[in-house]
């Protein structure tokens, strides 16, 4: 056999295959970018910067990982595509270099009720695999140890068909579930008040009930009057037993309703699937109070709120069952595991040691995996998420981080960055939406997009290195070595709201007073009980109700994509009027939900055409040209400017329209004042909230509620999406709120905001049962000089004290 020998000195060429090391975006135009073209490196770590509004999200989220998922979609059937999220291709010259995105971002996880962080991840199905295996005594396979499994019986005749004829036979089965029969799996048991459903004086054609969307010309109201069990003249009250039993509690039964086939179910099982079924959390408002007002949660008293059968809580392995293993701690269960020595199952040990050794390095080590999927913040949730990915077989592909170091305390960050390099060194290229400094430091690659917010932005400003950022004379550049100074006097409290006892999750009979009339700063690491200090323990004292309390939290708002800033505020209303009062007219003229909509798209600016098992197909309205009003309505003016005009506007440009000359108009004046206060001087009074990011929606939630009359004002985390230079701002924002005479109370762990404060409450010293302390009190000042906690270091560090 010949062997090919080489004579050359020189290293081969490089093979084609390897040349594509860049992600290639040119003439970008979703949103707000204006033609952006970047080369991005692969097998990198790139980092997006730029002020809130600048374009870094559609840059990232809706021009890059929105056509790679669109383009691996297109890979299955029409029919799967049917199933799927329809995704339009952005508005891009050229995208070249794509490879597969896996997105982890910070959306809430399942609003189901069956979803624990042990569901949501592998941890429980591995556990579930090791008590099968090692639990004595022996109960069954691994579903005999799942909450979200029946157990289920049954034996009858089969009928066998041989080639000697068909023979009768008896058979049984059996699957062994581990579901609690008393609760069915969900861990607590309801009790309905039937008062808060329904006034039993009236019959069901005048329409008893109290349910949301249960009313008497509702399909519901006329499946209940229509299905013939009922005489629906006769009121509730003079029901019978057979009567009220149907109308509560009657399995599903097919009916006929003005000729339509429908199934009728009482009305107890239809709540508990239709709206109990949902995480509380994930709940419209409505519903939400109509459920608190209606129904009773309690721990199931036969197993105990851990969802499992007494056969599955009663198989242990050293003393510890599976119930018992998911309401430990991570932590503590990492080291149990750790202590197992099985030959048999050392595969499945090895990966559920790494599962849970990934929770603890990536900071949840407190958690439990019995919590509640819907109960995580969005920073932890999409840690939880992470998991999955960090023991991933995957090499080259891209994942897409919006800020993973929401919720870290400075003492966290490290770890998360650890992170991050670790997937980018096992071949991965890895982009990150990011305003913290200590994240940026680490970036290969840096895409500063600005200079300003909404048409302000949506250009690349700078693209290179962090050195070449930190010299560069971009916004982010100039602001990336910003120190918060400690103040030099602090306001002196005007009295104190009193926490006494408190225990809610993992505090540990908490005492604290929190001063009022200043700005109150709690802060610790993630999971050391500040907000369940604040949410759960201040907000259900009865002074703090007092004290008129306004909770601001991180949760989504709620709306469609006809909402927008406009709506969600007030403002359009003052706006209505002003049009109707100058023009003679009616204010439902110039809304594009009422009579002022345009009649070819209903108000919507665009029309949806379904076409099947293929995407649906949005394309602006011809009518209207996407102004979403009648043309009758556009000859309006006011202040020279019709509705549609007005609604394109920004917030800074509306704010000085509504000023002055004939389109004054104080109402509306003073929202612009507070939406402008926030930082949101550059979105459009017309923009879908759908659009809006994370950060945005939370402080157009703080404008909203700036005009409650409340005297302590309590906001979670306010500097999430906040770019550096923002901070300030808020910061000034802060002081005149205290300075009007409220009582501002922080969740927070930005250290400038820290620094910023009257008063710190830190919690800690660890998360989970390490934590639940108060382990300082008192000015920013005495905590630098302290050093005693984790925070006073990272403070002291950050302020060079």
């Amino acid at each position: 056999m010949n062997r090919a020998t080489s004579t050359g000195t020189q290293s081969p060429a490089p093979h084609v295959a390897d040349s594509h090391d860049l992600i290639r975006v040119h003439g970008a135009r979703e949103n707000n970018l204006k033609d952006v073209s970047v080369e991005l490196p692969k097998r990198r770590l790139t980092v997006f910067t730029g002020v809130s509004g600048s374009g870094k999200s559609s840059l990232v989220f809706a021009t890059i990982a929105a056509e790679s998922q669109r383009m691996i979609n297109e890979t299955y059937s029409a029919f799967l595509q049917g199933f799927m999220p329809n995704q339009s291709r952005p508005d891009v010259d050229v995208l070249d270099g794509l490879t597969t995105a896996i997105i982890v971002d910070q959306e809430r996880m399942g609003a189901n009720s069956r979803s624990t962080v042990g569901t949501a991840t592998d941890a429980n199905a591995l556990l579930r695999i090791l008590f099968s295996r090692l639990g004595k005594p022996h109960i069954g396979s691994p579903q005999a140890f799942s909450f979200n499994v029946a157990s289920i019986s049954g034996k009858g005749a089969v009928t066998i068909e041989t080639k000697a004829g068909k023979s009768v036979e008896r058979r049984s089965f059996s699957i062994t579930g581990g579901m609690c029969p008393n609760c069915e799996g969900t861990g607590r048991v309801t009790d309905f008040d039937l008062t808060a459903m329904y006034d039993d004086s009236k019959s069901l054609s005048e329409g008893p009930f109290t349910v949301p969307g249960y009313s008497a010309d509702g399909w519901y109201g006329r499946i209940y009057s229509g299905c013939g069990f009922f005489d629906p003249d006769k009121p509730i009250r003079e029901f019978t037993e057979r009567e009220l039993h149907d109308l509560l509690y009657k399995e599903p039964t097919k009916i006929k309703v003005d000729g339509i086939n429908l199934t009728y179910e009482g009305l107890i099982p239809k709540l508990q699937k239709s709206m109990l079924s949902k995480d509380r959390e994930a709940m419209q408002p409505h519903i939400r109070a109509f459920v608190d007002r209606a129904v009773t949660f309690t721990a199931c008293p036969e197993c105990g709120g851990t969802r499992l059968s007494e056969a599955a809580r009663s198989s242990k392995i050293k003393g510890i069952s599976i119930a018992d293993a998911c309401a430990m701690q991570i932590s503590d269960l990492a080291k149990w595991v750790g202590g197992l020595d099985e030959p048999s199952v050392a595969p499945l040990l090895g990966t559920l040691r790494h599962t849970l050794d990934s929770f603890v390095e990536i900071g949840l080590g407190y958690l439990s995996l019995d919590r509640p999927a819907g109960t995580l913040s969005g920073g932890e949730a999409q840690r939880t998420k992470m998991i999955r990915h960090l023991g991933s077989s995957l090499t080259d592909v891209t994942y897409v981080f919006d800020e993973p170091t929401i919720g870290l305390h400075p003492h966290d960050i490290q770890r998360m960055n650890n992170l991050l390099l670790r997937l980018r060194d096992k071949g991965n290229t890895v982009l990150v939406v990011e305003h913290k400094p200590e994240t940026i430091a680490i970036a290969d690659h840096v895409v500063d997009l600005g200079p300003g917010a909404g048409t302000a932005g949506g250009t690349v400003c700078f693209e290179g290195t962090v050195e070449g950022l930190r010299g560069s004379d971009t916004i982010t550049g100039r602001h990336l070595d910003d120190r918060a100074a400690l103040k030099e006097s602090v306001r002196k409290p005007t009295g104190a709201l009193e926490i006494r006892g408190a225990r809610a999750n993992n505090l540990q009979n908490v005492d604290v007073d929190i001063p009022l009339g200043v700005l109150t700063v709690v802060t610790g690491v993630a999971g050391s009980g500040k907000s369940s200090l604040v949410h759960g323990s201040l907000i259900q004292q009865s002074g703090a109700a007092d004290a008129g309390v306004v909770s601001i939290d991180q949760g989504a708002i709620k709306g469609s994509r006809r909402s927008n800033p406009a709506t969600y505020t007030g403002l359009l209303d003052p706006i209505r009027k002003a049009f109707a009062k100058v023009n003679g007219v009616k204010p439902a003229l110039f809304s594009s939900n009422s009579e002022g909509a345009c009649p070819t798209c209903n108000g919507a600016g665009v029309i949806y055409t379904e076409l099947g098992v293929m995407a649906t197909v949005a394309t602006t309205c011809e009518e209207c040209e996407g102004k979403r009003f009648q043309a009758s309505v556009l000859e309006y003016r006011l202040g020279g400017r019709d509705i549609s005009e007005v609604l394109a506007m920004s917030v800074t440009e509306a704010e000085e329209f509504f000023g002055t000359g004939e389109a004054r108009t104080p109402a509306a004046h003073k929202i612009l004042d507070r939406l402008a206060d926030v930082g949101l001087g550059y979105i459009t009074l017309g923009q879908p909230l759908t659009t809006l990011s994370g950060g945005e929606r939370q402080r157009l939630k703080l404008a909203t509620h700036m005009s409650e009359k409340g005297g302590t004002y309590i906001l979670d985390e306010p500097t999430t999406g906040l770019h550096l230079a923002d901070v300030e701002q808020l910061l000034g924002l802060l002081d005149r709120l205290v300075d009007s005479g409220k009582s501002v109370i922080v969740i927070e762990h930005h250290q400038a905001v820290m620094a910023h404060a009257d008063w710190i409450i830190d919690l800690g010293p660890g998360a989970g049962h390490d934590g639940g302390r108060v382990v300082f009190e008192g000015t920013p000042a005495d905590l630098v000089a302290a050093r005693s906690t984790l925070t006073g270091e990272h403070l002291a560090e950050y302020v060079g004290g």
